[in-house]
C-alpha cells in the first residue's frame, strides 16, 4: 500500500507543487486561479516507449475540473457517441502532447480516480448488485483508500524481464508455448468495447475473455499474424487461458480498483470493483 502524500495532492500530499495558471487582474474584475493536481502514474511511465511524453514519469500533471467541464459530461451529442470522458480527460491532461487513447489502462484509471476526487470529494455512492442473491442496494466506496493501492508488478527485478518493446513473455504451462504480452490502452479498451457492442447488435455471442486475451497478445512462438493468434486463443487449453489472464492482471501496473462488499440482504461478503456509473462524475 503506498500512501497518498505519495500518490497526489488532492487530500493531504505533498507532491510536486501545483502549477497554477492566474489571470490578468485590474481594478472592478474578477480575479481566478485554475489549480492541478499531480497524479502518480501505477506505471511510473517504464511501460511507454522513449518517444512517448511519459516516458520514466512518475507523475502526470492535470487540471482540477470546473463547471464548463461539467458541460461536457451533461452534453448529448457526447454522451450518444460515448467519448464524454475522453473529452474531459483531454481537456484536463496539462500536457497536451499526450493523448488520452495512448495511456495504459491503469495509469488512465487513477486519472480518473484523482479528478473525481478534486472536484466532488472521496466518497463515490452509487448502486450494487450482489453477485449471491442479485440484490440491488446502494454502497459508498472510498476513492481515498483505492487510490492508496498499487498493484501490478513495477519492482527493478520484473523490470529487468521487460523486452525492447515494452512487453513481457510469458510461457504457457500446457502447450508451453512462449507468449508475448502488451498492456492495453484506452485505444485498445475502446475496440473492445466497441466489438461487444457490435454483437450485441447482430445478436452474436459476446466472447469477452478471448477478445481481451487476443487484444494483448502480440506474438506466440514469434508469430504476429493475427489470424494465427486468435486461431492459438480459440483452442488454447483452459489451463494456460487461466494462466495467462493471471500473469496479465499480476504484472499490469494499476490502482487496485477492488473493494469489500457487504450484501445488506443476505449479508455475504464479495470483491467488487469500482462501477464508472453516471453517478461517478454526477454524485447525488
Amino acid at each position: 500500500m503506498r500512501n497518498n502524500e505519495d500518490r497526489t495532492h488532492v487530500a493531504d500530499g505533498h507532491s510536486p507543487a501545483p502549477h497554477v495558471e492566474s489571470k490578468p487582474s485590474s481594478e472592478g474584475t474578477l480575479n481566478f486561479v485554475t489549480p492541478t493536481d499531480f497524479v502518480e502514474l501505477p506505471s511510473k511511465g517504464k511501460f511507454y516507449s522513449k518517444e512517448h511524453p511519459l516516458h520514466d514519469a512518475e507523475h502526470l500533471e492535470i487540471r482540477q475540473m470546473t463547471a464548463k467541464d461539467e458541460d461536457i459530461l451533461t452534453s448529448r451529442a457526447l454522451l450518444e457517441q460515448g467519448i464524454a470522458i475522453d473529452r474531459l480527460l483531454e481537456n484536463l491532461v496539462v500536457d497536451k502532447n499526450i493523448s488520452i487513447d495512448d495511456l495504459l489502462v491503469g495509469d488512465r484509471n487513477a486519472i480518473m480516480i484523482t479528478a473525481r476526487m478534486s472536484a466532488y470529494g472521496s466518497l463515490y455512492e452509487t448502486k450494487v448488485q450482489c453477485p449471491v442473491c442479485n440484490n440491488s442496494s446502494d454502497h459508498e466506496f472510498d476513492l481515498k483508500e483505492i487510490l492508496n493501492q498499487n498493484v501490478g508488478e513495477t519492482s527493478e527485478e520484473t523490470l529487468e524481464k521487460l523486452t525492447e518493446s515494452k512487453t513481457y513473455l510469458v510461457t504457457l504451462p500446457r502447450s508451453e508455448a512462449q507468449v508475448e504480452v502488451k498492456f492495453l490502452t484506452g485505444k485498445d479498451e475502446k475496440k473492445l468495447i466497441q466489438v461487444s457492442e457490435q454483437r450485441k447488435k447482430h445478436k452474436i455471442v459476446d466472447t469477452p475473455l478471448t477478445d481481451q486475451l487476443k487484444a494483448c497478445i502480440s506474438s506466440i512462438n514469434g508469430v504476429t499474424n493475427f489470424i494465427q493468434i486468435s486461431d492459438f486463443v480459440d483452442n488454447m487449453p483452459a489451463r494456460d487461458s487461466k494462466h495467462l489472464r493471471t500473469a496479465y492482471f499480476e504484472l499490469m501496473p494499476n490502482i487496485n480498483l477492488t473493494q469489500d462488499i457487504v450484501c445488506k440482504k443476505c449479508y455475504s461478503e464479495t470483491k467488487m470493483e469500482v462501477p464508472f456509473t453516471a453517478d461517478f462524475f454526477w454524485p447525488r
